[in-house]
Parts: C-alpha cells; sequence; structure tokens
C-alpha cells in the first residue's frame, strides 16, 4: 500500500469527486501566454482566470456550466500541465491508455411503462468498463504525456480510454493548494467523458462538463473540494472519434488536459439532485422485486470527510447524519442549504487533534423521537432531549470506559442495543486510552447496562429482523467478515450466535463490514466492499447495488420509507426501491 493511500485511509480525507462544472470565462492571459510562463509544465498565476488562445472567439456568456454563480471560482491561481512530463510529475502520475470495442451483448425490450423488462433483445455495449476507480489498469499502456497528441484508436468509429490517477502536490511553485478547489480541463478530439473517482455526473443539459459538448468542446469538470496535498483523485478520460453517423477517417487524440486550482468553493455542501452512475448485480431473479429495472441513483450532497450513521426524521422530513472525522451531525433537507445539526458532536477533549474520528457515528430515534448518539471521542451513548440537554445512557462497563461506541438499534420494548469496537481511538485495537480488553454488543434498558457477547473483534452493524426474533451484527475483521445472527430472548439477552453471512474468501483485502438495514420483508442490507449487498431472510445473497464510492451505511428516508440514503465517504447519495425499510 502506497504512502497516499495509507495517508487517505488514516485521515479519512474527503475526496469530492462530484462532477459540477464551473462557469466559462474569460481570461487576461492567453494559455499561451500562461505556458510561456510556466516552462516547467505547472505554474502560479494570481488571480487570473484562463482563457485558450484558439478560443478567442467563445465569451464569457459560453453555456459551459450548470453550477450556480456562488460556485464560481474567484481566479485560477495555479495549473499543472497534464500533458507535460514535469506536470504529470509533480502529480505523481501515470497515463494509462487502452483502446474499447464495441462487443454484442443482450438487454431487454421496453415493457407497456418503458421500463427494460420485456422480451430479450440483441444490442451491443463497449467494454472495457474503465470509469470505475479501483479498475486494474495495472496491464495497460504507459505511455508518456508529451505524446498525449498522439493519434490513437483504431479511426473511423472508435472509442478509447485514458486513465491517470493524479496525487495533491504540497506546493505549486509558491502556491500551497491546502483547502482549494481543482478543475480538470480536457479537450479531446472529437469527443470525451470525465469520471472522477468512478463517478460519471449525469446532471441534464450539461454542457462540457462530465459528458461531450460537441466536436473537440473543452470539459471543465469539478474534481475536488477542500483538497489536502497527498490526496489522489482517480481520473478516467472515455474518447470517442466523430461524428458517429458519418465516420471520420481520423483518430482519437487529447488536445489538452491540465489542473486548475482556484480558491475553496463551500464545503460540504448540499447538491442540486443529479444522476450518477449505478450498477445493480442481479443474482436472483428476487432481486427484480426490490431494486427496479432501471434504477436511478442520485448524489444529493458532497464535500464531506467521512459520512456515517443516518437517520431520518418522519415528522420534519429531513436526514441526519454524522461526520465522525469533521467531529459534526448534519442535517440535510432537499432543496435547502446544508446546515449543521450539532457541532463537536462526539469529542472537544485537548488531545483532538490525535483522534481520526473523534465526532459522533450512529444515530437513531426512540419511541419518543429523541435521538440517541455514539459519541466517539467521549466512549459513550447519550440521548437528546425534547428540551436540548443531554442524557447520558452509557458510559461505562464494570467501571471502565467503553471503547467508541458504533452503530446502534431500539427494540420496540424501548431496549437498546449498541455495539462498542474501538475504531473511534486513534490507534485502535492497541490505543493507550482503550480500557476494555474485548470489543462487546450491549443491551441498555431502564439505566441498566448489560454485556450480550464479546465474541466478535470489531462488532459494527446492528439490526433487527422485523419480528425482532433476531439480532444481526456485522464484524468488521479483515479476517472474519461476517454477520452473526442472534436468538433474541424474552428478557432482551441473546443466546448462541450463529453465522448468517460469511465474505471472508469472497472479498480480499483489508476492508471489511460496516452497517446494516433490514426491509419489511426481512432482506437484509450490508455495507461491504462492492456496494450494499442484498440478503433474503434465509442469507441468500439476491444482489448489490454499486455507487461510484464506497458505502459504509445507510438510513431509510422519503415519505413512504422507500428511500435508501447512502453514505459514501465524502458523499451522499439516494436511491428509490420498492420495499419499504424498518425505521424508527
Amino acid at each position: 500500500m502506497n504512502r497516499a493511500i495509507t495517508r487517505f485511509i488514516r485521515n479519512l480525507a474527503g475526496h469530492s469527486g462530484g462532477a459540477q462544472l464551473a462557469p466559462g470565462y474569460r481570461s487576461a492571459l492567453s494559455f499561451r501566454r500562461a505556458l510561456a510562463v510556466g516552462a516547467i509544465g505547472w505554474m502560479l498565476l494570481g488571480a487570473s482566470t484562463i482563457t485558450h488562445a484558439d478560443d478567442a472567439s467563445s465569451s464569457s456568456s459560453s453555456s459551459l456550466t450548470t453550477a450556480s454563480s456562488a460556485e464560481r471560482p474567484a481566479g485560477v491561481e495555479a495549473m499543472i500541465d497534464l500533458t507535460t512530463t514535469a506536470g504529470v510529475a509533480a502529480v505523481n502520475g501515470a497515463w494509462r491508455y487502452s483502446d474499447a470495442s464495441i462487443v454484442e451483448t443482450s438487454f431487454r425490450a421496453p415493457d407497456s411503462a418503458g421500463q427494460p423488462t420485456g422480451v430479450a433483445i440483441n444490442t451491443h455495449d463497449i467494454v472495457p468498463h474503465a470509469g470505475r476507480a479501483d479498475f486494474d489498469d495495472a496491464g495497460w499502456e504507459t505511455i508518456q504525456p508529451t505524446t498525449l497528441s498522439a493519434r490513437r484508436g483504431t479511426g473511423r468509429v472508435s472509442f478509447n480510454w485514458y486513465r491517470i490517477a493524479v496525487t495533491i502536490p504540497t506546493k505549486i511553485g509558491t502556491f500551497d493548494p491546502s483547502g482549494a478547489s481543482v478543475w480538470f480541463v480536457t479537450r479531446l478530439d472529437d469527443y470525451a467523458e470525465v469520471w472522477v473517482d468512478g463517478e460519471l455526473d449525469r446532471t441534464y443539459g450539461q454542457q462540457g462538463g462530465s459528458v461531450v459538448a460537441g466536436w473537440n468542446a473543452p470539459n471543465r469538470v469539478l474534481i475536488g473540494r477542500h483538497v489536502k496535498p497527498g490526496q489522489t483523485i482517480q481520473l478516467a478520460i472515455f474518447g470517442m472519434n466523430g461524428p458517429i453517423s458519418d465516420a471520420p477517417t481520423n483518430y482519437i487524440f487529447v488536445r489538452e488536459a491540465r489542473l486548475e486550482f482556484a480558491a475553496g468553493l463551500a464545503t460540504p455542501v448540499a447538491v442540486e439532485p443529479h444522476e450518477v452512475n449505478v450498477q445493480v448485480e442481479r443474482d436472483d431473479p428476487a432481486i427484480d422485486a426490490i431494486v427496479p429495472p432501471n434504477a436511478k441513483l442520485y448524489k444529493v450532497a458532497e464535500g464531506f470527510q467521512f459520512t456515517e450513521g443516518p437517520i431520518w426524521l418522519r415528522d420534519q422530513q429531513v436526514l441526519l447524519f454524522s461526520d465522525p472525522n469533521h467531529n459534526t451531525i448534519y442535517r440535510l433537507h432537499e432543496g435547502e442549504p446544508l446546515t449543521v445539526f450539532r457541532d463537536r458532536s462526539g469529542y472537544d477533549g485537548a488531545d483532538i487533534a490525535e483522534y481520526g474520528q473523534p465526532g459522533s457515528n450512529g444515530l437513531t430515534l426512540d419511541s419518543q423521537g429523541r435521538l440517541t448518539i455514539n459519541e466517539h471521542g467521549r466512549h459513550r451513548v447519550t440521548r437528546l432531549e425534547h428540551d436540548g440537554s443531554l442524557t447520558v445512557l452509557a458510559d461505562r462497563y464494570e467501571g471502565k470506559r467503553l471503547n467508541s461506541p458504533n452503530d446502534l438499534v431500539y427494540r420496540s420494548d424501548g431496549a437498546l442495543y449498541f455495539t462498542d469496537p474501538p475504531f473511534g481511538l486513534p490507534r485502535f485495537f492497541d490505543d493507550p486510552r482503550k480500557e476494555l480488553p474485548f470489543s462487546g454488543v450491549y443491551l441498555w434498558k431502564s439505566g441498566r447496562l448489560r454485556l450480550l457477547t464479546r465474541d466478535l473483534k470489531g462488532p459494527n452493524g446492528i439490526v433487527f429482523s422485523p419480528d425482532e426474533k433476531y439480532l444481526y451484527v456485522s464484524n468488521w475483521d479483515p479476517a472474519a467478515k461476517t454477520v452473526t445472527r442472534y436468538p433474541v430472548h424474552r428478557d432482551g439477552t441473546v443466546g448462541r450466535g450463529e453465522i448468517f453471512i460469511d465474505l471472508t474468501k469472497q472479498i480480499a483485502g483489508e476492508d471489511a463490514l460496516d452497517g446494516m438495514k433490514a426491509d419489511v420483508r426481512g432482506n437484509l442490507y450490508l455495507s461491504a466492499p462492492g456496494g450494499v449487498w442484498i440478503f433474503d431472510a434465509r442469507g441468500h445473497h439476491l444482489g448489490t447495488i454499486t455507487a461510484p464510492r464506497p458505502v459504509h451505511n445507510f438510513a431509510w428516508g422519503g415519505s413512504d420509507g422507500r428511500t435508501l440514503y447512502l453514505c459514501a465517504r465524502s458523499a451522499l447519495y439516494r436511491i428509490d426501491l420498492q420495499i419499504p425499510g424498518i425505521r424508527p
């Protein structure tokens, strides 16, 4: 694991990747003059903005954006030219290249409602699907940045991919990019689509953003908000030859590719809900009753360090969720600005800088609608009363402080169940602040705290079956990526657990299992590498919903409880499903 990735995991710094666009604008300096300023491929430009000498006919009123005027950069302060050797070296990158091909495949004709559930039909697809951030391009050709203008592809009707991972440098000349916003600007001959950290923005009506605007038109895409040196952003550019209806006698090539750094945009923010790419793996026909045939995923907020612990407030039609890294609980009401619901949500100690996730994590509601909060840094579970006061429900077991309460769920009789791994502590299992020698699953009721089990190394997500006969607990443990099912006794305690789901051999790597939810039919939704894994009440895998970013938790929302809000690291998404979920 390289240093940049290690730093990302440690700090969980938010990759924005939101493919939002900034307006077109006229510059006092032409691009050619700018290139003369920076002979090594990147340069400091003060507060000036940029246009290209060969774009003299364009004006600042050109339609190059769907972003609001509030998001317009005050001016490009620094630029890195990714068509130069020094520019690519400055971001510790390497250009990778592959042709793409048209292949035959099958699909479904539209039904009476216009959805793809009709008879099987033959159609075509393009391979490889290389937009995903984790796509393995190690076997691709490495090309020198100075050869991006070389003609590639097979000519006529042809397609290709260019991929590069860029790491934000510590300095760009004398410019410190910390906190800046970053745009990627490219121009392909003839068309381009730009994927950012695995996400392709599908906002209606956009021109020159993540999707093509016409022959040789520039794509200008916001790829990072409030970036940090060492942060890595994966770019994938899909090129097309055109016009497709009258295949030309030429090839595909990159005319320009650069990063522009400007004053930081507000972060985090709620965004106008817009569609992004989603994949649905359908392993069993039963998944069709859960995920609609033409499922749509929408981004609703971005720019966070890490999103977790969401809960829907039905009476207000709003979503509350934690950013444990930023020590904040946010409030999202679609159509309104994002607001802070509670700051210092998990910790305010003098040593807070040592914590990666000092803030709150899991959130839920009791039968009276009172918010219950798992506070990482304070090692406790609290309840926010209607008058605004805070009641500590649990902070110690047998005189020793809890680790860092993670996820939680109420039973219908008012009993509270929660998990307590050490992941909120700065050094996890080896942290000197850790007083308990185990990670527990607990029951709290009427002021009494009881340990239910200490069997799991990293108990994480927790949820009941609809009839409350079983309690499910997921395990964040690379050596045991399991969900354990416990029978629940009448007094609220649990019996001997059994492995209900085991993905240890199926999922490689150090990532394991996180949040869980259930729907009214007993289907289980599990956060695991690859997306939202859906299992039926027997533990049979039905399918997986894959969002652009890794999903760590989710909550049922909407007026009918069929909307699933996904906490995906730096972003927040939602998807409408067909079965209501169990919610407080």
